[in-house]
């Protein structure tokens, strides 16, 4: 699968239906680089025209706003937007929750504005659409699943009810932890959490959390975010179940069943 890239559609005077930014942990994490793939296969398989900015792209400054350096968003921000402009952009679509929140929410003050969208909405509008048709649908069939909102999917923006459609497909048993949707329990690397040291405590969070999804009795583990699936998936292994219990992003589940 080549993957396009926006200088060379854009050489080539074509836009893309789609520009997918794919963020720090998609470009570089090894796991969420799965995550990457299993999105690109979706775009690619389905013919929706799409792009990557590729070198071009640069953190959109989450971590950095929420760390407290201000001076450094602004600076990554400009350049984000003034090569998504340069390029015409219209239509954004992230798997990452923290690159979704900023690029709708905090981009637009600085003259940013897209219809930037979710990868989680934007399966379901496949879904939706009827674009999206299952091959192989006993892969997950009666497997018990249980879903952890991401807080800026869920809390942040409100989206809830997409990740569990794009699930609901799969003929699964979508089985909630006690703590869920508005109500649901951070994973704990928000805020730039995610590279810091952790503060002295009783108990990880993350630890706390996959304990919650464990009791649901779920063989799969499904997230909608990069940071979610990594500290699940050390949750997981920490409580000594890697063996049984599996975490996969929504993208992943559909990519395998297509």
């Amino acid at each position: 699968m080549v993957v396009p890239v926006m200088a060379d559609l854009f050489a080539a005077g074509e836009q893309p239906e789609v520009l997918f930014w794919v963020g720090c942990s998609g470009s570089f994490d090894q796991r969420a680089q799965k995550i990457t793939r299993a999105f690109a296969t979706i775009l690619d398989k389905l013919g929706i025209k799409y792009a990557i900015l590729g070198k071009e792209e640069i953190c959109t400054g989450d971590p950095v706003r929420r760390a407290g350096n201000e001076f450094m968003f602004q600076m990554m921000a400009y350049q984000n937007i003034q090569i998504l402009n340069n390029y015409q952009v219209k239509k954004i679509v992230t798997t990452c929750p923290h690159c979704f929140n900023i690029l709708k929410n905090e981009y637009p003050e600085l003259g940013g504005n897209y219809d930037v969208v979710h990868h989680s909405s934007f399966l379901q509008e496949l879904i939706d659409s009827g674009k999206i048709v299952l091959q192989d649908r006993e892969k997950f069939k009666g497997k018990k699943i249980t879903f952890h909102d991401s807080c800026y999917l869920g809390r942040a923006n409100g989206i809830y009810e997409a990740p569990r459609k794009v699930l609901e497909i799969l003929d699964a048993e979508l089985t909630e932890m006690k703590r869920c949707r508005s109500n649901g329990l951070c994973c704990g690397a928000g805020g730039a959490q995610m590279f810091k040291e952790e503060e002295k405590g009783n108990i990880r969070i993350n630890s706390e959390r996959t304990k919650e999804a464990l009791e649901t009795g779920a063989s799969i583990i499904s997230t909608a975010c990069p940071f979610c699936n990594t500290m699940m998936t050390d949750g997981v292994k920490e409580n000594a179940k890697e063996d049984s219990v599996k975490v996969y992003d929504i993208a992943e589940l559909i990519a395998a069943s297509l």
